[in-house]
């Protein structure tokens, strides 16, 4: 017996997240461990930075009082008394009428200049330079406080920590920040999985299969930031199942599980999970390949219960799993990189389905985009994805795309130069 009734996924987001009340975990870590962390508190700058007027160019500090009215044709002489470094003490020189100082690029100004000469505005000889242009005050000067004011905040809670930012931060002075870590529980259920590493080397014995699924979930749940905390298989078993799930739920963010959300015989966690009386519960979306993927809420937590089946799992964690665990942190999604192409065969999809089209967008020699459809169904052929580089989601108001159509894709790497072989 199939499913009765399924919901759209934007009808299950918005209301699952009215029940989920828990914060994930935060921990306070050294910037040098935080890449793509979700910050869980705004973060705002103790001092400016830079935290001196600094030189923009290579030329020379001046009052720019002394320069007014220089021109190649009248210069004006100034006598240079040093030379700034970069890391040098503003106080290293104090200019006076008539003087300048020569300087580096990124070397504090001394004290009483506002200005800086380039080189290509001036002509030395020994100790004297000309001035041929006046240069205005705080002409070529990167000011204190330019790129960070002191008290500015610079980055706010639930922002993604990229390269950049960390750089920022450090510049503030900031080693430590305190970021979201939510821990994952991962839970693999099905009398036919076996781990790889008790795979023999010609394959699993007939019946049995490799839980490839547990390092799908694993990578994509890294990729938000999350600890993944894997709790092994459990067999087709609907009093084991409640168990871990309801042990997971006491000292983790939220369960995953994988495999029994179907409608057969042996598909138990729906069961379970029912049997911890859940504030929320939805079994089954209306999208193509994932519809049994499903969700509850338990005590404010969310649980995740995935198809078995690699692809259609993997659905199931971008279309529920990710905006779920983005919205706990109060964080947005990445922007996806997209293709535009023209379809090379027609596409057919159920009316009212979301539908999920891994394809192969590539270069043809007459310079346009390609799209091809790999697969449609399958939700296990895991392979798909390996060969392709991109998803074409096809909306639950259309019943599918024509040959020749220009379409949009969702690139999960780069665009092929040429249809591979």
């Amino acid at each position: 017996m199939g499913f009765k009734e399924t919901m759209t996924v934007d009808q299950v987001l918005n209301e699952v997240i009215k029940y989920i009340r828990h914060v994930p975990r935060i921990i306070e870590m050294a910037i040098t461990e935080a890449l793509n962390k979700y910050l869980a508190e705004d973060v705002t700058a103790r001092f400016d930075v830079p935290g001196f007027n600094r030189s923009a160019v290579d030329g020379y500090a001046v009052r720019s009082v002394d320069t007014f009215g220089a021109s190649p044709t009248n210069p004006i002489t100034l006598r240079v008394i040093g030379f700034m470094a970069v890391g040098d003490d503003p106080s290293k020189y104090v200019l006076n009428p008539g003087e300048a100082v020569e300087i580096s690029t990124g070397a504090p100004l001394p004290i009483n200049a506002d200005a800086v000469v380039m080189y290509e505005d001036s002509r030395r000889s020994g100790n004297l330079v000309e001035v041929l242009r006046p240069a205005p005050p705080m002409g070529n000067v990167s000011r204190r406080g330019e790129d960070v004011r002191a008290n500015e905040t610079m980055l706010r809670r639930g922002m993604k920590l990229l390269p950049w930012d960390l750089g920022v931060l450090a510049s503030m002075g900031i080693y430590k920040v305190r970021v979201f870590s939510p821990r994952i529980a991962i839970i693999s259920t099905g009398n036919e999985l076996i781990e790889v590493v008790d795979a023999p080397i010609n394959g699993p014995p007939p019946g049995k299969v490799i839980n490839s699924s547990r390092f799908v979930i694993d990578g994509l749940l890294r990729s938000l930031g999350c600890e993944p905390m894997y709790l092994g298989i459990v067999g087709d078993d609907e009093d084991g199942i409640a168990r871990i799930v309801g042990n997971a739920l006491g000292d983790h963010d939220a369960v995953i599980t994988t495999g029994g959300v179907s409608v057969g015989k042996v598909d138990y966690t729906i069961k379970a999970v029912m049997r911890l009386n859940p504030e929320y519960i939805s079994h089954g979306l209306s999208i193509r390949p994932g519809k049994p993927n499903s969700i509850a809420v338990v005590n404010g937590k969310p649980v995740f219960m995935l198809s078995g089946f690699p692809v259609a799992a993997a659905t199931g964690f971008d279309v529920l799993v990710r905006p779920v665990l983005l919205h706990m942190m109060n964080a947005t999604d990445d922007p996806k990189p997209t293709v535009r192409g023209i379809l090379t065969r027609r596409v057919s999809t159920p009316v009212n389905t979301r539908s999920f089209v891994r394809v192969m967008a590539y270069m043809g020699k007459d310079g346009k985009v390609y799209v091809e459809p790999l697969a449609l169904t399958g939700s296990g052929v895991l392979s798909t994805l390996v060969r392709g580089n991109g998803i074409l989601v096809i909306p639950e108001n259309r019943e599918g795309f024509d040959e020749g159509d220009e379409v949009e894709v969702i690139l999960n790497r780069p665009l092929f130069i040429e249809k591979p072989q």
